[in-house]
């Protein structure tokens, strides 16, 4: 079984190409992070290379930019090539077979980039416009009596 799922932020802006086919062709890099953060603090992130094809190749061209962030379904392909200087170089990458644009539309990511000049507010909100709840009091005062459960009574 080949099968890959990633969450990530574009490294760049995706480099979209027609094969002489005719056929769309987009190569981008996405920032995942690692789940754990090491005794320095410093989160770490791997940088994995990706391709997708046809009309989702357009699709990300188009609508997605430097630190938007994607979600990739996809395979991992491996190819091999020889250099210019004789030496026999090898490329890993995922083959994407679709792609979830997690940036809001409008959404400026988090990220300062050449294409958004607003402030770091997630999609232009600031902390006073986003509407909160009182966790001061039970919000589950009004449910009745406790109910006591044993082991048994759970179906797990």
């Amino acid at each position: 079984m080949n099968r890959v799922e990633l969450v990530g932020r574009l490294t760049r802006d995706p480099e979209l190409r027609t094969v002489s086919s005719g056929i769309s062709v987009a190569t981008f890099t996405i920032a995942v992070n690692r789940p754990f953060t090491p005794q320095n603090g410093d989160r770490e992130a791997d940088f994995i290379n990706c391709r997708v094809w046809r009309n989702q190749a357009d699709n990300l061209a188009k609508f997605c930019h430097k630190g938007d962030q994607i979600g990739v379904e996809g395979s991992i392909r491996t190819s091999s090539y020889d250099a210019q200087d004789g030496t026999k170089r090898y490329v890993t990458e995922v083959q994407a077979d679709r792609i979830e644009f997690l940036t809001p539309k409008g959404g400026n990511s988090n990220f300062q980039n050449s294409h958004d000049d607003s402030s770091n507010n997630y999609a232009g909100n600031s902390s006073a416009d986003i509407a909160t709840t009182d966790i001061s009091e039970d919000p589950f005062k009004d449910f009745g009596d406790e109910v006591a459960l044993s082991d048994d009574d759970l179906p797990f």
